[in-house]
């Protein structure tokens, strides 16, 4: 096609919603498998990272929930399933393996919470959305990688259940710029809004005045 994605989109898809009244950051799979370079899941995303601890920072002083995810398998990968089946990588997350420690610079907090998955999104199979319904939180600011993976099926989830998806972009990072625009670009027409972290600090800023 000749045409313009903009101008094929113009009119059918890219409303905002804008934030809600109550916020969560969640913090998707940041895992040491991504910044080592002899994994095969490394993906070169330390400046996402660095953009997520700034929001991190931020969210704690204004007292909005930080959650962390992980993905762990059973040793013997039991709880895999087809999502298993198909990579070549998952392996990194087996039960027990260096590749599924937190990076340095990232420290759940004791009373943060962290929310272990075996599969893309944040909510399937676990009890994030049950959780935010019970803490009245009605929008919930992605971070993490990848964003063709796990950030896009936690984004599409997110809005399935009824959440506000904020996604922010230098927050989010993947192995390859082709997926992770073409992403970005799709779920900001389509489930969520795509902002940048300075209008996150902003809007998180608020909320602790």
């Amino acid at each position: 096609m000749s045409e313009d994605l903009s101008a094929n989109y113009k009119g059918a898809f890219g409303k905002r919603i804008g934030y809600g009244k109550k916020p969560a950051l969640i913090m998707i799979d940041f895992v040491e498998a991504y910044f080592d370079k002899s994994c095969g899941l490394y993906a070169g995303v330390e400046e996402t990272l660095a953009s997520a601890l700034r929001l991190q920072a931020v969210a704690r002083q204004a007292n909005v929930p930080v959650i962390y995810t992980n993905v762990v398998y059973h040793k013997n990968a039991l709880n895999g399933g087809r999502f298993y089946q198909k990579s070549m990588t998952l392996h990194n997350f087996l039960e027990g393996s260096p590749m599924g420690a937190w990076p340095k610079g990232l420290e759940p907090a004791d009373d943060e919470l962290v929310i272990s998955k075996q599969y893309p999104s944040a909510f399937f199979g676990t009890s994030l959305a049950s959780t935010l319904t019970s803490w009245g939180i009605d929008t919930l600011i992605h971070t993490g990688v990848s964003t063709s993976g796990c950030i896009r099926a936690t984004c599409v989830d997110c809005c399935s259940y009824g959440f506000i998806p904020i996604i922010v972009r230098e927050a989010v990072g993947d192995r390859h710029p082709a997926p992770h625009e073409a992403n970005l670009f799709d779920m900001d027409a389509k489930y969520g809004d795509v902002v940048t972290e300075a209008d996150v600090t902003a809007y998180l800023k608020t909320l602790g005045t």
